[in-house]
């Protein structure tokens, strides 16, 4: 059974990394190159690789990962200690147990390479936002940290000074990347001008133009943003039906999201084309994927 788990993961590592011109190899060396530049921000600067949209882009869909990297850091522990799993979870103390230090470290791994993404668009264009945006990554720490910090303190002092912390933390963390999503990556901070429905504008126009769409996306991104906190607390991942079902529910927040995001990044490429000359116009490729002014 560990043999074929191991040729399943050797074999998913051949795929992406085949130097012949079958499966998409344009599209899996652009996810490599993207990958590298993701994991390894920093030294993309010292080679003046400037932070491009699919960077910033693909590394905000792995923040929605840390669960999946962190249950496979499980599964490849328990592949070389040859562990069953469902003993190895009971048996929390062991070095595969639910109890480990390397389950917060490992989800804690998106949001550090997000983070130090947004240090690096501050190096290179001096915008304060960029800062802000760091922060909001940042919030996720004391969430993942705080959680695992209950199998490693004593119940007295988890109930009375780190649950309280951790729950300070998850609120921070949720309404701050709500706050964000709505008023920075999507755009809808104005509401006056978009939400006039009787006289429909250009914004309302370009996002839908329909009122349950604005609703729906706002009051489901805050619920499934607060939800999402459950996923990085390890302190309440022993209910697999309810592990499950919050992992679903953070496919959908993300999948809108990204329909979000993209066309509002269109709409600032499209806005910025308009004004310039026919002659200055440049490409949409080049502007999507090579503009470090995302």
């Amino acid at each position: 059974m560990f043999l074929v788990q191991v040729l399943l993961y050797i074999a998913i590592a051949v795929v992406l990394i085949f130097p012949f011109d079958i499966f998409y190899l344009s599209s899996r060396y652009f996810l490599l190159r993207t990958l590298w530049r993701i994991a390894l921000p920093l030294q993309a600067s010292i080679l003046f690789i400037p932070i491009t949209f699919p960077d910033f882009f693909l590394a905000d869909i792995l923040t929605s990962m840390a669960k999946v990297f962190s249950d496979l850091e499980r599964s490849v522990c328990r592949m070389v200690h040859q562990q069953v799993a469902t003993i190895a979870w009971f048996e929390a103390d062991s070095v595969c147990g639910s109890h480990s230090i390397a389950i917060p470290l490992v989800l804690v791994v998106p949001y550090l390479c997000r983070f130090l993404q947004c240090l690096r668009q501050y190096k290179d264009t001096k915008e304060k936002t960029t800062l802000l945006n760091a922060f909001k990554y940042s919030t996720a720490v004391p969430v993942i940290f705080l959680s695992a910090l209950k199998y490693h303190v004593l119940p007295d002092m988890w109930t009375s000074i780190y649950r309280p912390l951790w729950l300070l933390s998850s609120v921070i963390n949720s309404l701050y990347s709500f706050y964000w999503d709505v008023t920075r990556d999507w755009d809808l901070s104005v509401f006056s001008r978009i939400f006039k429905f009787n006289r429909p504008n250009y914004c309302s126009n370009l996002l839908y133009g329909r009122q349950w769409v604005y609703f729906w996306v706002l009051g489901s991104n805050l619920i499934l943003r607060c939800s999402w906190t459950y996923k990085l607390s390890a302190h309440l991942r022993h209910n697999y039906l309810t592990v499950f079902a919050v992992t679903v529910l953070e496919m959908l927040r993300r999948f809108q999201w990204i329909v979000f995001r993209v066309e509002n990044e269109w709409n600032k490429i499209t806005k910025t084309s308009f004004q310039l000359p026919m002659t200055e116009v440049p490409k949409e490729e080049e502007k999507l994927l090579a503009s470090i002014n995302h």
